[in-house]
């Protein structure tokens, strides 16, 4: 078996890769924190950002950044870029499934296991998927023991992360929730690459696809640029009190609409109480 080092550049790719799936998190958690609030297409919009950051940076752009330390010696390594398109598409499909999943399904039990089931699954996919577009002089095969707990821990975090998207608000607990998900996601990365092993070929040949330099790189600063974007969406957007505010505005006037003799509803007002002598 030929010798696979996952850190040819030392800790620069893995901590890269877990300050980015944190960050992809973090905006998530944001974007998803807006959509309970918005009605309509507002709360679709929201939901749609939510899964691309989530999904598209926390996730898919964690697992190229670290897989940019991965060699085996000087052998080339080539990637198909559908597949790895494909292996992008798939990672934001299924955060986007599980965050409208238990969105639309209330706090209930039901729809965050199942959604957690569904996006875990599909992340551990989009690993697999993320690795066969990699093409080299050799025969990888998996232990299916360390492939069964990089799913288990998928399912484990992704159930976590949907958690986060309904209770976590406030910026300190938003930030420590997006550090655990970046704990749980390069956890995830790295248990399915330690699962590998790769038996190279005597005659290596030529090795089609792709260089990484010469598509994962821009693809990178491009998800990375997207993702910048809606950061400062997301800081700009209405508070949190405001979409509250504005959601039973809408409402109240929807029941007007139906004849109903609602008054008006007011912000919630905090008044300060004297603690007795």
């Amino acid at each position: 078996m030929a010798h696979i080092n996952h850190f040819a550049y030392g800790l620069l790719t893995p901590v890269l890769a877990y300050v980015m799936s944190s960050i992809g998190s973090m905006l998530g958690l944001m974007l998803t924190a807006r959509a309970r609030f918005a009605i309509g297409g507002a709360r679709v919009r929201w939901l749609a950002g939510g899964a691309v950051s989530i999904g598209g940076t926390g996730i898919w752009v964690m697992h190229f950044i670290a897989m940019m330390g991965f060699n085996i010696g000087n052998v080339p390594i080539r990637y198909d870029i559908p597949l790895t398109v494909a292996s992008a598409l798939l990672a934001v499909a299924v955060v986007g499934a599980g965050l409208f999943l238990v969105a639309y399904g209330g706090a209930r039990l039901g729809p965050l296991l199942a959604g957690g089931l569904l996006t875990g699954g599909g992340v551990a996919c989009m690993h697999y998927v993320g690795m066969a577009a990699m093409n080299m002089p050799g025969h990888v095969r998996y232990d299916f023991g360390v492939v069964a707990g990089s799913v288990l821990i998928a399912v484990a975090a992704a159930t976590a992360a949907l958690w986060f998207t309904t209770r976590v608000r406030g910026a300190l607990p938003t930030a420590g929730a997006a550090l655990i998900m970046g704990v749980a996601v390069s956890g995830m990365h790295y248990t399915g690459m330690f699962a590998m092993s790769v038996r190279l070929d005597p005659d290596p040949g030529m090795v089609p696809g792709a260089p990484a330099i010469d598509f994962l790189v821009p693809l990178l600063v491009l998800i990375s640029m997207f993702t910048l974007v809606m950061l400062l969406s997301a800081i700009l957007a209405p508070s949190e009190r405001e979409l509250r505010a504005e959601a039973k505005l809408l409402e109240w006037l929807a029941e007007r609409r139906a004849g109903s003799t609602a008054p008006l509803p007011r912000e919630p007002q905090y008044h300060q109480h004297r603690l007795p002598d």
